[in-house]
């Protein structure tokens, strides 16, 4: 008898699609593209590629071999308009790289499954288009709104709960390890190191995505 091939599933090795040197220099002009401040690293955009080039080698190989360890997010606070802060994490250029090109293949496999009125961190999408939605309601003969906001949300998402979501469209068991450790990366607060046993730290490329995975009723559908 001959042997049985299955099918090929191309969500069982989507960690090669991250890695791919197409999907990598995307993800490298958007991060580059956004500037941003130095991770706990120090090293600066300007720094980055003459400081990696002669490591990529080694840090792609610990990434397939699930042995890379991303570095702790530097916790930053931000004023905000309405009075007080909310804390920022800025990643080091490099976990910015990574989670970029992770949340530019996962993108297209769970965006489709989010709300139709959902505009927040999603390609193609803004609040211009949340404005011209609300027009429609407004011509439709709608006349209240209600305004609400998820206090900390990104602050406290559980983990449990998060992955849980992810892995129902997620096979490649080496993405869903990285990701486990981009949430307990931990942060550095004043030098000193804390853990992150819940939330999803504003400031890193894959963060939004993530925050949208949680509430979306439909995620739930095979992949």
């Amino acid at each position: 008898m001959g042997r049985i091939v299955e099918p090929f599933n191309p969500n069982e090795r989507l960690l090669e699609r991250i890695l791919s040197k197409e999907n990598l220099g995307t993800a490298w002009k958007r991060v580059k593209a956004n500037h941003g401040a130095p991770g706990v690293d120090g090293i600066a955009i300007e720094q980055f590629p003459d400081h990696t080039r002669p490591l990529w080698a080694g840090i792609r190989k610990s990434l397939l071999a699930g042995t890379y360890q991303p570095s702790p997010v530097r916790r930053v606070e931000i004023p905000k308009p309405t009075g007080g802060t909310r804390p920022l994490g800025i990643p080091t250029v490099l976990d910015r790289l990574i989670q970029q090109a992770i949340a530019q293949v996962l993108s297209p496999i769970f965006d489709p499954t989010f709300s139709d009125s959902s505009f927040g961190f999603r390609p193609g999408r803004s609040a211009h288009h949340a404005v011209y939605k609300a027009r429609e309601y407004i011509r439709e003969g709608y006349r209240i709104a209600v305004d609400m906001d998820l206090s900390k949300f990104f602050d406290t998402v559980n983990h449990d709960a998060l992955m849980h979501r992810v892995t129902r469209k997620v096979r490649d068991k080496r993405v869903l390890r990285l990701i486990g450790k981009y949430l307990r990366a931990g942060v550095m607060v004043q030098g000193r190191l804390q853990e992150t046993r819940l939330g999803v730290p504003q400031g890193g490329p894959l963060s939004p995505l993530l925050a949208n995975i949680i509430p979306s009723p439909n995620t739930s559908a095979a992949g």
